[in-house]
């Protein structure tokens, strides 16, 4: 019986993950196709401070570029070792939804750089540099597996202290 009880946690957990990096994933992609589609001029959405305004972007993170078949070969390796350590170590519901929007949004890059070599970029904030719905999944991604390490710090220590 135990078995079988560890068995559906486990599908439970790879299922929660997988679909929210499917999620993530269909969003990165339909946002960018549709920026390429129908967006030819910026579209103002804080006046001069925000916007929607079409880009490619050959490079990585933040507008690093390097030679294309390094730089492929580092996405995908990176990829592949986020989406081991996703399937063994994420065990909560919220390392789960993290663990996916990094996979989805690096799974969104990853197709819209397939036809051209570069992803289109679109959101526009402040100086900041443009970004797209993929890098906003990673990185709210990021920012979810932190709260939870912080906050299971907190309170094992919390509690820790309590007794």
């Amino acid at each position: 019986m135990m078995d079988y009880v560890r068995a559906a946690f486990i599908f439970h957990c790879i299922m929660r993950l997988w679909a929210t990096a499917i999620v993530s994933f269909c969003m990165s992609v339909f946002s960018a196709l549709a920026v390429d589609t129908f967006v030819s001029d910026r579209i103002p959405v804080l006046g001069s401070f925000a916007g929607i305004v079409r880009t490619q972007n050959p490079g990585i993170a933040f507008g690093i570029n390097m030679p294309p078949i390094i730089q492929t070969l580092l996405i995908g390796a990176a990829v592949i070792a986020l989406t081991v350590a996703a399937v063994r170590s994420a065990k909560t519901h919220w390392q789960q939804i993290g663990f996916g929007l990094i996979i989805g949004g690096a799974l969104g890059n990853i197709a819209d750089r397939l036809p051209d070599g570069s992803v289109t970029d679109f959101f526009q904030v402040g100086s900041f540099y443009i970004f797209n719905m993929a890098d906003s999944c990673i990185t709210v991604g990021v920012v979810v597996l932190l709260i939870e390490i912080f906050s299971v710090h907190f309170y094992t220590h919390t509690s820790k202290s309590l007794e």
